[in-house]
């Protein structure tokens, strides 16, 4: 069992920027599908961004054209680049890691996957 570390959370304003990392170890992290999601008071956890194998992207709707999802294989670290933060970005910001290689759309869930704790992310206007 491996252990996913986030980092990088804060306190923006609107139109402001923050880039989350989540160190992977005990993983062979080139074999995983990875993804962030996000959680907000009072609603369910949600995709944000994914990347497999390969470093195949997809994103979230909501977040594509201001978000960045990448990795850094030799570090095992995982990262997402925020830009052009909007109030309804606030929340808990979670790393998983699915035990596939291909993303599952984004039921991680359906194929097993391990979460970090999270990082808070607070946007105000």
């Amino acid at each position: 069992q491996g252990e996913l570390v986030e980092s990088g959370g804060g306190s923006v304003q609107t139109g402001g920027s923050l880039t989350l990392s989540c160190s992977a170890t005990g993983y062979a992290f080139r074999e995983h599908c990875m993804g962030w999601f996000r959680q907000a008071p009072g609603k369910e956890r949600e995709g944000v961004a994914q990347i497999n194998y390969a470093g195949l992207k997809r994103y979230a709707d909501s977040v594509k054209g201001r978000f960045t999802i990448s990795k850094d294989t030799a570090k095992k670290t995982l990262y997402l680049q925020m830009d052009s933060l909007r109030p309804e970005d606030t929340a808990m910001y979670y790393c998983a890691i699915a035990y596939t290689i291909q993303c599952p759309g984004w039921e991680f869930k359906r194929v097993g996957n391990d979460w970090g704790q999270g990082t808070q992310v607070t946007v105000s206007s």
